[in-house]
Formats: structure tokens, C-alpha cells, sequence
């Protein structure tokens, strides 16, 4: 059997190792005609084809595809047009801000901001909010949140119903909802987020999901399960928990992109970027990298950045799939993957500007001073 499968890779070269992005269980062989060739080799020298297929299907593997990022990004922005009024760039809300933690709110907001959104919204406890205010009066900071702590126990459901009211008011008005940066795990101020999770599905809306909202998702999948708006953007301990909780495993480096495919469709076709050295991103149906820039500085809060981005472009992505009326010239097509793609090659982009300038001393603020430029030199505005 060595052999001839020696005398299949001279005659085939690398033929025999196709690859498929569809299944992590159901391997598609890329060229039929290929295929024939190969089995009448095979029978030709006293193999079977089931022989033969069994060991192709052992040495096929799901890879990931490295996305035209520039491509993307030049097809989903849009150029400002005076005739634009407030709004149509964008509107997002960011859900998170506690006692603990108000930088990373800020940072997701305002790096939205900054690369294009007319609107950015933080929902945030009330005392996060004077802290977040302080930081930029560019962003608009509502104080409806509460944690346990502030509230008595038979108080609890009637302050529920008025944050779900409060931010019901504001839902329709949102392109996209980024949850969890500096959210804290107080389990009433979870219960809370979770209804108004629920509402936004209910309303299409698109939800970027991060830190302390990943913990929430993952003890509770039925929140984003089968929802396709749904983007999860896990850190390397965020995935592991994700990996061991829906597949029931621990992560395999070695088969990282089927992994991924198969942690994305067993959520029911939810898209996952996971973030590291490259980034890899599927929805379940294609995996997709991106390894392009970067930089080896690791300060904290440039994965809030980096859903303040996601959110922006899988907003224009929307915006961009609506107008072409489905005849974008693209791939991948699906609004979630192209704003992944297009939020982490930027990310990366302006990481790595600021890390020529700043070295050991860049800082998440850094990065996000140099968003705008970043995209301006793939991007013209006008």
C-alpha cells in the first residue's frame, strides 16, 4: 500500500490532497475528473476504490482561506457623500460598563467612532456612566444598568422591566448591539442583558459578543444558538471554554480550522473570529484568516477595539449586500464574515502603525488614534 501511494503522489503531485472548507464530517473532493484518474491508477494496480478512498479521506482536512482583506474593505466602505444625513454611516450601541470596569466600553465605542459611525451608544451601569461621560462627550452614555448590590431583592423585578423599557425605546434605532465589554458577571445585571439579548434578536439586530458577554453565551447557548447575526469574538481562554462546553473536547491546535468550523456549526451557524497570531473566522460553512500586519504588543483592550470594528463594517457590510441587491462582487458574502474580516485586517492594520511609532510603549489608545488613518490609506474617504 506504501507503494502505491508512492506511485500516486509522482503521478499526481499534490492532487491527492484536496481540501474542503464545507465539513468537518462531510469531505466534498474538489475535481471529479481527478478522482477518476486516480481510481483507475489505483485499479490498474490491484488496489480497490474503497481502498483508495478511505485513505484520501484520512489525508484530507479542513483549511482556512486567507481573505482578500483589502478587497473587502474597498467593497463594504462606503465614501462620504454630503448628501448623507446623520445615521446612515452607522448607529451602534455598546452593552457593558460596570463599577470595575469602564475602559473597555469606551474603548469599543469610541473606536466605532473612529472609523466612520455616526453614533455611538454605551449602556452602562450608573456608576460606571460619570466615569465613561468623562472619558469623551462624543459618546452617548445612558446609566440604566444596575448590579445586585445596589438593589433590594424584591425591587428586582420591577427595575428589570423598566431597563428592557428604557433600552426598547432605543432598539430599532441601532444598525448593530456590541455585548459585553466590561459587563462584570453580577448575575442580575446579567439576567438583564440576557432579555435584552433576546430583544434584539427578535429584531434582527446584528450582536457582536466579547468578554463578560462570552461568559454569558456560554453558559447559556440558547441565547445566540442558531442565530446568524450572531458574532462571537473569544480570546484564547474565552475559546477553550467554548470548545470544551459545545464540543465537549479540549482544543486541537493541529485541526484548528476544522475545529472552528465545527464550534460554529455545532452553535447552529453562528460566526466565530478567533482571535490570535491570525486570526481565524467561520460561520459554520467556510473558515477564513487573517494574518495580515499585526503587532507583538499585547496591551490590554484591543479586543474591545476590535468589536467596536466589527460592528462598524458588518453594518456597512449590511448596508452594502442591501444596495448591490445581492450582486456584490465578493466572497465571502455573508455580512457577519465580511465584517470579521474587514474589523480584524484593520485592527491589525492600525496595531502595527501604531507599533512602529511607539514600540514597547504603545497603549489601546494608540492603536485607536491610528484606526482613521489606517483606513484611509485602503480606503480614500472621498
Amino acid at each position: 500500500m506504501f507503494q502505491l501511494n508512492g506511485v500516486i503522489k509522482r503521478a499526481f503531485g499534490n492532487e491527492s490532497r484536496l481540501t474542503c472548507l464545507d465539513s468537518s464530517k462531510n469531505f466534498m473532493l474538489a475535481s471529479s475528473a481527478v478522482v477518476r484518474r486516480q481510481q483507475f491508477l489505483v485499479r490498474s494496480l490491484g488496489a480497490t476504490g474503497n481502498q483508495f478512498n478511505r485513505r484520501l479521506m484520512q489525508e484530507t482536512k479542513v483549511m482556512s482561506k486567507e481573505a482578500d482583506s483589502e478587497k473587502i474593505l474597498k467593497a463594504i466602505t462606503p465614501s462620504l457623500d454630503p448628501s448623507k444625513h446623520k445615521g446612515q454611516a452607522g448607529k451602534v450601541a455598546v452593552i457593558g460598563g460596570c463599577r470595575e470596569y469602564t475602559g473597555a466600553p469606551y474603548f469599543s465605542a469610541i473606536s466605532a467612532l473612529k472609523i466612520g459611525a455616526d453614533l455611538s451608544h454605551i449602556f452602562c451601569t450608573k456608576d460606571a456612566a460619570p466615569v465613561i461621560k468623562g472619558y469623551s462627550p462624543e459618546l452617548i452614555v445612558h446609566p440604566i444598568l444596575e448590579e445586585s448590590y445596589t438593589i433590594r431583592d424584591e425591587e428586582k423585578g420591577s427595575f428589570s422591566e423598566k431597563v428592557h423599557t428604557e433600552i426598547n425605546k432605543w432598539m430599532e434605532r441601532f444598525d448593530c448591539l456590541v455585548v459585553g465589554p466590561g459587563l462584570g458577571r453580577d448575575t442580575f445585571l446579567l439576567d438583564c442583558v440576557s432579555e435584552i439579548m433576546k430583544h434584539a434578536r427578535e429584531s434582527n439586530i446584528p450582536i457582536i459578543i466579547d468578554g463578560d458577554g462570552l461568559f454569558l453565551v456560554t453558559n447559556s447557548l440558547d441565547l445566540i444558538s442558531g442565530y446568524p447575526l450572531a458574532v462571537l469574538t473569544p480570546n484564547v481562554n474565552e475559546y477553550k471554554r467554548l470548545v470544551q462546553k459545545v464540543l465537549n473536547c479540549e482544543v486541537n491546535e493541529e485541526n484548528a480550522p476544522e475545529q472552528l468550523l465545527s464550534l460554529a456549526k455545532g452553535i447552529g451557524g453562528v460566526t466565530i473570529l478567533r482571535k490570535g497570531k491570525t486570526d481565524l473566522i467561520s460561520d459554520g460553512k467556510t473558515v477564513n484568516s487573517v494574518s495580515i500586519f499585526g503587532s507583538p504588543r499585547r496591551c490590554g483592550g484591543q479586543g474591545d477595539v476590535l468589536t467596536g470594528s466589527v460592528a462598524v463594517f458588518l453594518s456597512w457590510a449590511r448596508q452594502s449586500i442591501r444596495a448591490a441587491e445581492g450582486d456584490l462582487n465578493i466572497s465571502p458574502r455573508n455580512p457577519t464574515m465580511l465584517g470579521c474580516i474587514a474589523g480584524a485586517a484593520l485592527v491589525r492594520k492600525a496595531a502595527s502603525v501604531a507599533f512602529e511609532h511607539k514600540r514597547r510603549s504603545t497603549l489601546t489608545s494608540d492603536i485607536i488614534e491610528c484606526l482613521g488613518k489606517s483606513l484611509e490609506d485602503i480606503c480614500p474617504a472621498i
